[in-house]
């Protein structure tokens, strides 16, 4: 898939807002990328996690074992990336805070782990969930996403690939634009800032 036919999956799914927003990762921003509005449909969501699935290097998904992804956002895509390299997926959470693995799912020793997130801004969920996979036992090859939004600064500590890369700015409380400063920001995402 080439970037405009993605953003078009975004933009037929009304996934693309338009407004003010505060980011789970505490930053402001006049767009927002609502992942589960455009992976809602399944085929869609098959189509994206094919092309992104097919972006990573050919070594890479010849050695990748499982995916994991961080709840929530991860999880739909995290799934069809699964499906598309058939490989299992499954996902980690924060049931007390920190990112670990429930429901049964387990890692052996030395699985080579591909972390799938929806969209990457700061990094910050995608480490973490690097961190708990680490520490369940899995070596992390790569991470990849639907959308980075870090205008390409974002460092995971492991290569990483996403389908497309977006550069909406992102303002911190204290340096918004007058545009955003009049209207209250809406809080979109699963996690509390």
């Amino acid at each position: 898939m080439q970037e405009d036919e993605i953003l078009s999956e975004f933009r037929a799914s009304e996934a693309l807002l338009e407004g003010h927003f505060l980011l789970s990762s505490g930053r402001h921003s006049a767009h927002y990328l609502q992942c589960a509005r455009v992976l809602m449909d399944p085929m869609r969501a098959a189509r994206l996690a094919s092309a992104l699935a097919a972006s990573l290097p050919r070594d890479l998904r010849q050695q990748i074992t499982k995916v994991v992804s961080p709840a929530m956002g991860g999880v739909i895509i995290g799934h069809e990336v699964g499906r598309a390299l058939g490989v299992e997926a499954m996902f980690v959470e924060r049931p007390t805070g920190t990112f670990e693995l429930r429901r049964g799912f387990a890692l052996k020793p030395g699985d080579k782990v591909l972390m799938v997130e929806d969209v990457v801004t700061t990094g910050l969920s995608s480490r973490e969930a690097i961190a708990a996979i680490e520490a369940a036992g899995g070596v992390v090859l790569a991470g990849a996403a639907l959308v980075d939004r870090s205008a390409g600064t974002v460092d995971l500590g492991v290569p990483f690939y996403p389908l497309v890369s977006l550069n909406f700015p992102t303002y911190a409380p204290g340096d918004l634009p007058p545009e955003l400063a009049v209207t209250p920001a809406i809080k979109p995402g699963s996690r509390a800032a």
